[in-house]
Parts: C-alpha cells; sequence; structure tokens
C-alpha cells in the first residue's frame, strides 16, 4: 500500500461554547475545511454529579449539513422542531440531516441527570452538496449495537465502522455523498493498515493516547492530522492505548458560504435562511 504523506497538523484549540467546554481542532486558521467536512468539536470527558448538565446546548437552527454526534460515555436527549425526540447513550450516533432547516436541543439524559457520571463524544459537521441542502430535515439515530466491528492486530485493534463500506462490511449510516467514518479503539503495540479511496479527502482525530504514523512520527491526543491525496492510505500503531476517529469522503467542490449555523453556497442564500428562521419556517420547538 502506498501510504499517504501529511499534509497538515493541528492541535485542537479550548474553546468555551456557552458553558460547554470543546476542543476545536477543525477548522483553524491554518485548514479552513476538509471538504466535505467542516467542523470537529471534541467536548469532554466531564464528570459530574447528578443533576449536572456538562452539555446543556438549548433551541438553536441548522441548514444545509448534517451535525453528526459521535457519543463516547454518557447520555443525550435530542428534541426537535418536527416533534422527534432521540435518547443516545454511550457508543451510539445521530447522524442529523438539517437540510432546508430544523431547530433542536441537545442535553443530558434524565437518566444521567439522575446519576451523573462521564460525558464525552464528538460532533462532526458534514457538507451537502447544493442539490441536497434543502432535503427534508431527518435524523438517524444508530444504536450501538447496530455498528459493525472490524478486529485485527490479535485483538488489539478494534475498528467500529458507522458510515461507508471497508474491508467487506457496510456502516449503518445512510449518507448523501460517499463517507467513510471508523472509530478506532487501539491497545498499546497494535497495528492496521487504514486503506483509503485515492480521490476521498481523509483526515486522523486522536481522541486519547499516542499513535505512530506511517512507522514515522507519533502524535498525540487532541491532534488532528489532515492528509494529501496521494497514496491509498496509511498505517497506525499505538505507542499507548489510544482512541482515534478516522474520516474520509469524495470532496463536494461547490463554493461554501457560512454563517453561524448554516452553511449554503452563497451569502444571499444565508440571508434567506436567517429570515426563514425568524419567520417561523423552521418549525417550532417546544420544550
Amino acid at each position: 500500500m502506498k501510504k499517504r504523506t501529511v499534509a497538515q497538523i493541528t492541535r485542537s484549540e479550548h474553546l468555551d461554547m456557552g458553558g460547554t467546554k470543546v476542543k476545536q481542532p477543525l477548522p483553524t486558521m491554518k485548514v479552513e475545511q476538509v471538504d466535505p467536512f467542516l467542523l470537529l468539536h471534541h467536548f469532554g470527558p466531564t464528570r459530574v454529579g447528578p443533576g449536572s448538565d456538562p452539555l446543556g446546548v438549548g433551541p438553536h437552527p441548522h441548514r444545509g449539513f448534517e451535525p453528526v454526534t459521535f457519543l463516547y460515555n454518557g447520555g443525550i436527549l435530542h428534541k426537535d422542531s418536527r416533534g422527534n425526540e432521540g435518547l443516545l447513550q454511550s457508543g451510539d450516533v445521530q447522524w442529523m440531516t438539517a437540510g432546508r432547516g430544523i431547530i433542536h436541543s441537545e442535553r443530558a439524559s434524565p437518566e444521567f441527570l439522575d446519576k451523573g457520571g462521564v460525558m464525552e463524544g464528538v460532533q462532526l459537521w458534514i457538507n451537502l452538496p447544493k442539490k441536497d441542502k434543502m432535503a427534508q430535515p431527518a435524523y438517524q439515530d444508530i444504536k450501538a449495537a447496530r455498528i459493525p466491528e472490524i478486529v485485527e492486530s490479535e485483538g488489539k485493534v478494534n475498528l467500529r465502522l458507522v458510515a461507508g463500506p471497508y474491508k467487506g462490511k457496510q456502516g449503518p449510516a445512510r449518507t448523501f455523498t460517499p463517507i467513510l467514518a471508523l472509530q478506532a479503539t487501539l491497545s498499546q503495540g497494535g497495528y492496521t493498515e487504514v486503506e483509503i479511496p485515492e480521490h476521498f479527502n481523509a483526515l486522523l482525530y486522536i481522541l486519547h493516547g499516542e499513535i505512530q504514523l506511517n512507522e514515522n512520527f507519533s502524535y498525540e491526543s487532541e491532534t488532528m492530522i489532515h492528509f494529501r491525496n496521494d497514496g491509498e492510505g496509511f498505517s497506525l500503531r499505538a505507542k499507548a492505548d489510544s482512541q482515534a476517529l478516522i474520516l474520509a469522503g469524495a470532496p463536494i467542490g461547490e463554493p461554501l458560504a457560512q454563517w453561524g449555523p448554516y452553511v449554503m453556497n452563497t451569502q444571499t442564500e444565508i440571508m434567506e435562511a436567517m429570515r426563514d428562521y425568524q419567520m417561523g419556517k423552521m418549525g417550532v420547538y417546544i420544550e
């Protein structure tokens, strides 16, 4: 396998998002997007006692992209302006299509509030092509039991396949454009060769631990690596027990206009999104 070389290495910036502390390796001043991936927020791990909500994201709108939540620990209750509710538990994934517009909230689940515990996850924003930006809103609650696992390196590597085909298996997420999403857990010494279609853009985000890339340099937690499209994949070797998120996708290659929670192709469309939200065209959120 011809291994990809590194285009950019970014360390997470620590941000306070309305009381929720997140680590943000994308976007940065150096990397605006890794088409079709627009934003990555790593929240937690945060341990709290009963009655505390370390997430507490109230109602807010989205249009023109897909916000995806990978929940590693904790419990989240999702509600939206179309009357939907979804409950995420540790290991679950929520793949939401904002499409033409939706208002939703993400708060700690009743069970988590009752017992307390550790909350940790990743929220990823994936762009939609122009032809699908006004699709009907929808969401997929993908339970942990539905996510196929690929075990390698004598049990030292576990790959959970959330989206796309990989090594003979298929992830459960339905996507508008070709996407590969793998959650990797590696015990110390574990080794894997990650196969990526050559035309896909690809990135690696290390949540925890230390991983050696391509039998060369090692990188620690809260680091994102963006690859050049010059090979068939890359190799990972765990120097310590580690967790990583592997993302790859076919680039959309269209103009991008973004303001806060709206991702469109032109500034005019951004203004239309703001107007539609103010006029109630994204639905009514009821607590």
